[in-house]
């Protein structure tokens, strides 16, 4: 199911989504869970959502059911959406989980340009994408300009992913299907990583119904908490619930999950991202007439 909120509902109380100064810089924020069974979330979703008053040009949330995305999500500051307040105090709970605050650096503030972004490979497995960093120089991504639905080099990293794997023959079976290659799938991931990552912040938190794919390029550009049966992942270590034990997930390399198992550590490429404000201050004025 994919939910669209389009409209900007009127700003309710923000007591529960306190603001928190964040680091300029950080454009975006990524969550992910993946586990062996059902995760509460609603605790360490508050606070992650709470970070919105520096990232306010929108929210999504992805659950999984089975496999296939569950999307909600709205081009609005996420503290002030009643939409996501009434979420908040229900129970969330899920075995795979995505969520993403945006603070745009390319695309305008509109539904079709907010994360998760989903997309279906030729066999009709579902991936589903959060993505915090930028994309400065990857003319393989151009081809997409044209025929994305948004405007964000985010979507179009997903397009890319989605038009390899289904390219692969064997490589892009639904889930369970016969003739699933895992192993085919985790190798083509990582070559699209090692050949998005020169020169680039590729931040991301994969999923394709099975397994969830994990990548920072960035010195302390997401953290990790491994649970019981669980991993929780975030740019910024969350401290609700009295939750603590994060680490730093070791950079330049791919990582991959099985529910809370780690089935596939790449090995270490070296392109660290390293700030730039002028190529950042570049990527604002190009799409700023967007």
């Amino acid at each position: 199911m994919l939910l669209s909120l389009n409209t900007n509902p009127a700003a309710g109380s923000a007591d529960d989504l306190n603001e928190i100064t964040l680091e300029k810089g950080n454009m975006c924020e990524i969550f992910g869970i993946t586990a062996d069974r059902k995760i509460r979330a609603n605790e360490v979703l508050m606070e992650f959502f709470s970070h919105s008053s520096e990232h306010r040009d929108g929210w999504g949330l992805a659950g999984f059911d089975d496999g296939y995305p569950a999307v909600e999500k709205e081009p609005v500051t996420a503290r002030d959406s009643a939409y996501l307040r009434a979420r908040l105090t229900g129970e969330l709970s899920a075995a795979h989980m995505m969520a993403h605050i945006r603070r745009a650096t390319c695309g305008t503030q509109e539904y079709d340009n907010t994360h998760p972004f989903v997309k279906q490979d030729a066999s009709g497995r579902m991936w589903t994408l959060v993505h915090n960093g930028h994309i400065f120089d990857a003319p393989v991504l151009r081809r997409y300009l044209s025929t994305q639905s948004g405007s964000t080099d985010s979507e179009r990293i997903l397009c890319y992913i989605v038009d390899e794997v289904s390219r692969q023959p064997g490589r892009a079976a639904a889930p369970g299907g016969a003739g699933s290659d895992r192993s085919g799938r985790i190798q083509t991931i990582e070559r699209i990583t090692r050949e998005l990552s020169p020169g680039n912040k590729l931040n991301f938190i994969l999923y394709d119904g099975e397994l969830m794919y994990v990548h920072t390029n960035e010195p302390g550009g997401l953290f990790i908490r491994n649970g019981s049966g669980s991993k929780t992942f975030s740019t910024r270590p969350l401290a609700a619930a009295g939750v603590t034990g994060w680490e730093e997930l070791a950079p330049n390399r791919l990582h991959v999950y099985k529910n809370s198992d780690e089935i596939y550590t790449g090995s270490t490429h070296g392109f660290t991202y390293v700030r730039d404000p002028e190529k950042e201050q570049e990527l604002y004025i190009n799409y700023s007439f967007l």
